[in-house]
């Protein structure tokens, strides 16, 4: 594991070729999550050649918790490290250097939560796809002690679009009732545009709306300014903003990088959901990332259980209804570098995790007026 001096477009191009490059591995994140009390450490690993083989945005944050005397380290590597996972000499290689590299900081645990397919589609069903590298690199993480992590900081599936062929594709590929909802949303006089900086303040206060009503947490407003400014200035993010007659009632955020789009940010109103304005967005979202010479859009997220009783199988449906498919991940697992520390650590969590949701709400709730 190399740690040399990077400009932050070196850094990108040469993550950009690696297997599953990913937004969260950018320079552009590093910088942001500086600036909310994380230090970002980039490290490559380089071939007999010379070339970047493998890369890894390490995140490190000093934090106190009660019970812990001392300042406690903690690493994360968001969708990382980056690598072809199926090349077993360079995955131990690579692991056995951030296990190091976790020693050397004194950290509590190391955190990573690599793009490693397990399978495709809902597990169980006739078109389960089970990948046998996935398998392979969990027992291995459990053989070196790694641990999955009760912490998922981002979520474990997703659902992927394809992109290739043309418009009429895409619609061959969704289900009938999201290309009738499509069609309706344009009849009923629903509108997108791209939106800018200005509009900032209205997507803020409908991602709070819509994070009051369906019961998540987000943070301050100046935290996805910070977000948006950092892509929207390099052209790697968009807004798209629907109205009706002029009234904003939706909103998404599109971010690109590597051939691949993601759709993180959605937010909406209660006015016109009847005119289906979100079928409108995701289909404007999917030329945009066409535009931008993506081949894949990123859904951000299904469900960790697959039926109804989980909180997004609502949400899922509707990705699934736009002709996506389901990516199954390894998730996070946690490098315990300190074990006894962290079994307490990992007792306190759900207790933190929870005051914080709490006062993350109310926090919302005032800055909104709701």
């Amino acid at each position: 594991m190399v740690r040399e001096s990077w400009l932050p477009d070196e850094w990108n191009r040469s993550i950009a070729h690696l297997p599953n490059a990913h937004l969260l591995q950018t320079w552009e994140w590093g910088q942001i999550k500086a600036q909310v009390g994380w230090k970002a450490e980039p490290r490559v690993w380089r071939d007999a050649a010379g070339r970047v083989c493998a890369a890894a945005l390490i995140l490190q944050r000093e934090l106190r918790l009660g019970g812990f005397s001392a300042r406690l380290n903690v690493l994360y590597i968001p969708r990382g490290p980056l690598m072809d996972w199926n090349d077993a000499a360079l995955r131990r290689r690579v692991l056995d250097d951030l296990e190091d590299f976790a020693r050397s900081k004194h950290a509590l645990f190391l955190k990573m939560d690599p793009e490693v397919v397990l399978g495709w589609n809902e597990p169980g069903s006739t078109e389960d796809e089970v990948d046998a590298t996935g398998t392979a690199v969990q027992r291995e993480l459990a053989e070196r002690g790694w641990r999955f992590s009760s912490d998922q900081v981002q979520f474990r599936n997703t659902v992927m679009l394809d992109l290739n062929g043309s418009e009429e594709d895409w619609l061959a590929r969704m289900k009938q009732k999201t290309r009738y909802n499509l069609r309706l949303a344009q009849r009923k006089g629903v509108t997108v545009r791209r939106g800018g900086k200005a509009d900032y303040d209205d997507l803020y206060r409908m991602y709070a709306e819509t994070s009051v009503r369906d019961g998540f947490v987000i943070r301050p407003q100046s935290y996805y300014e910070t977000v948006w400014n950092h892509y929207v200035d390099l052209d790697m993010a968009c807004p798209l903003i629907a109205e009706v007659e002029g009234e904003t009632v939706a909103g998404v955020f599109i971010f690109w990088f590597a051939g691949r789009a993601w759709y993180i940010y959605g937010m909406s109103r209660s006015q016109h959901r009847e005119k289906m304005p979100n079928y409108l967005l995701q289909w404007e979202a999917m030329r945009l990332a066409k535009e931008k010479g993506c081949r894949l859009y990123d859904l951000w997220g299904a469900p960790e259980t697959f039926d109804e009783t989980d909180s997004m199988w609502g949400v899922y449906r509707f990705k699934e209804g736009l002709g996506g498919k389901v990516l199954r991940t390894l998730g996070a697992w946690d490098y315990p570098a300190r074990r006894n520390g962290y079994t307490l650590y990992t007792r306190l969590l759900p207790k933190l995790l929870d005051w914080m949701r709490r006062r993350g709400q109310k926090r919302t709730r005032r800055e909104v007026g709701l």
